[in-house]
C-alpha cells in the first residue's frame, strides 16, 4: 500500500553464496554491505543464511571497514539480549550503524523499526532451508503430487524469509529506504517469478561502483 519509489531494490548478480562459492564471496559481499552503509548515516542491517557464514563476512567487514560501527546477532541470545539490540536503532541516529542478522530469525520477522530508525536491510543468499528429513520428506510428497517438490519444501519457504526481512524496511506510508539482494539466483526466471509486484523498479547492477552511484541517487532523491 506504500509508494513504490520511496523503496530503491538493488541486486548484484554477479555474487554467489551458493556453498561452495562462499570463501570467494566474502569480500564482494563485504564490499557490498559498505556501499549500503555509506550511501546515507542511519540504520541497517544484514540478513545471513547461517551464523558461520555470518561470522565469516563479520570478520571480513570489521577489519576492512572499522570505521562503520557494527553489531552481531549472537545465537541464542534470551530476550534481553534481544531487546538490547533492537534498543540500539535509534531515531535520528548521528553515525551508522549496521547490525548483522540471522535470515527468518527474530529480527527478521516480525520486528517493526519505523522511521528512520531502520532505512536499509541487505539480503545474502535465496533463504533455503538447510536440508534434512523433514523437508526432504516434503519435497518427495509434492513432486509425486504435481512435480513441484523443490519449490514447495525450499525455494518457497526460502523466499517467504527474504520478502519478510525486505519488509522489514518500509513500514509506514512517509517511509524511505532500501534493499540489497546479493545473490545471483535472484536474476533467474524460478525466483523473479516469486517477486511481489511492487518490486518491479528493481535494479540489477554489475558492480559496487554502480551500487554506490544508485544509491547516492537514491537518497539525494529521497532528502
Amino acid at each position: 500500500p506504500f509508494p513504490s519509489h520511496h523503496l530503491g531494490l538493488y541486486c548484484l548478480p554477479s555474487i554467489s553464496t551458493r556453498y561452495r562459492d562462499r570463501e570467494a564471496s566474502i569480500r564482494p559481499l563485504s564490499d557490498a554491505l559498505a556501499a549500503m552503509a555509506k550511501g546515507k548515516v542511519g540504520n541497517y542491517l544484514a540478513f545471513f543464511p547461517s551464523y558461520a557464514y555470518l561470522r565469516q563476512v563479520y570478520e571480513d567487514f570489521a577489519a576492512r571497514h572499522p570505521d562503520i560501527r557494527t553489531l552481531v546477532q549472537e545465537s541464542g541470545a534470551d530476550d534481553a539480549a534481544r531487546a538490547e539490540f533492537l534498543a540500539q536503532f535509534v531515531p535520528q541516529p548521528k553515525e551508522t550503524l549496521l547490525g548483522f542478522g540471522v535470515l527468518g530469525g527474530v529480527f527478521g520477522e516480525g520486528v517493526d523499526l519505523a522511521g528512520d530508525r531502520l532505512i536499509g536491510c541487505a539480503i545474502v543468499g535465496v533463504g533455503l532451508p538447510q536440508v534434512n528429513p523433514q523437508q526432504e520428506m516434503l519435497r518427495r510428497y509434492y513432486d509425486a503430487q504435481n512435480g513441484s517438490g523443490f519449490d514447495y519444501a525450499y525455494r518457497y519457504p526460502g523466499m517467504n524469509k527474504v520478502l519478510q526481512a525486505a519488509g522489514r524496511v518500509i513500514r509506514t506510508p512517509e517511509d524511505r529506504g532500501v534493499v540489497l539482494l546479493l545473490d545471483d539466483r535472484f536474476a533467474r526466471t524460478e525466483y523473479t517469478r516469486l517477486f511481489p509486484r511492487h518490486w518491479h523498479q528493481l535494479q540489477y547492477l554489475r558492480s559496487t561502483t554502480e551500487l554506490e552511484q544508485q544509491l547516492a541517487a537514491f537518497w539525494a532523491r529521497n532528502q
